[in-house]
Formats: structure tokens, sequence, C-alpha cells
């Protein structure tokens, strides 16, 4: 296998970004890669934001893999700062090489060296692969998530 660059994104990766988001059966009904416009507006706001970091895997001039990284300090957990991984996404040529597990592997290493002290995401319930997955690179189900669409 050729060598893997894990890297900020770029607003050139933003169509390669939204085909990940896209392609699995949960993104495929919320995403809309014909749209890019909504995507390089949201690009925009992380690029400002020094606490986002959207983040890509390379490998020979194509993105793999991607992720968001979201480091958030607070006042919990006696002040801890934390960090949340987002979006994380594997195309589909790449998953079961192991892709996966360097790009969170990465992503905690970058939050230890950002100073956060926890790092934490979500994962649909129905999504019961990833679940395996992340609980057997040490995350622990240790909560229950809520949301609410506005």
């Amino acid at each position: 296998m050729s060598d893997l660059d894990i890297r900020p994104a770029a607003v050139e990766d933003i169509p390669a970004i939204v085909a990940l988001l896209a392609d699995d059966p949960l993104g495929a009904q919320r995403e809309s890669p014909d749209d890019l416009a909504p995507y390089t507006a949201a690009f925009e706001r992380l690029a400002a934001d020094p606490h986002q970091h959207p983040i890509v895997a390379v490998r020979d001039g194509r993105v793999v893999g991607t992720l968001q990284l979201t480091v958030i300090p607070g006042l919990s957990r006696r002040g801890t700062t934390r960090s949340i991984i987002e979006a994380v996404r594997i195309h589909a040529d790449e998953r079961g090489s192991g892709l996966g597990t360097q790009l969170i592997e990465w992503a905690v290493e970058k939050s230890r060296g950002l100073g956060c002290q926890l790092v934490q995401l979500t994962s649909d319930v129905t999504r019961t692969d990833a679940h395996r997955f992340y609980e057997r690179l040490g995350f622990e189900p240790s909560h229950i998530g809520f949301k609410l669409t506005l």
C-alpha cells in the first residue's frame, strides 16, 4: 500500500468529502453531493475557527477518508478540554484496510497534542459495526446521546 497523508482538509477537498459523507445508507438520505454551496459555506466557518479541524486522509492523490475533530474547552471534569470526533468516513475501496484505525489513532494523538484530556464521539444506533470498531480502539459506550432537529 502506498503512503498515506493525513492532513487538514482544503476547500478543493469538499467534493470528495461530501461524496464520502453521502456514501452510506444514512448519508445518502441527508447529504446532497450535487449542491456544494452549503458545504463550502460550512467549510469557511470551520476554517475560521481554530477549534475546528476538518481532516482528510489522502492516498495516491485521492481523498480516501475524512473526519472532523472539534476541541471544546470546558468547566466540567475539573476544567477538562475534550475533543469530539465527528463524520468519520472511509472510502468503500479502503474499508477493512486499517485506514479507519489509522485515522482514529491520528485524531487521538492530535487531541493529546492539543491539550485534550478526553476524546469522545457519537455513532448512530444503527451502526453496530462502527460500535464494535470504536470499542476495539478503547472507546467505551458510556452515555446515551440525544438530538433535537431545529
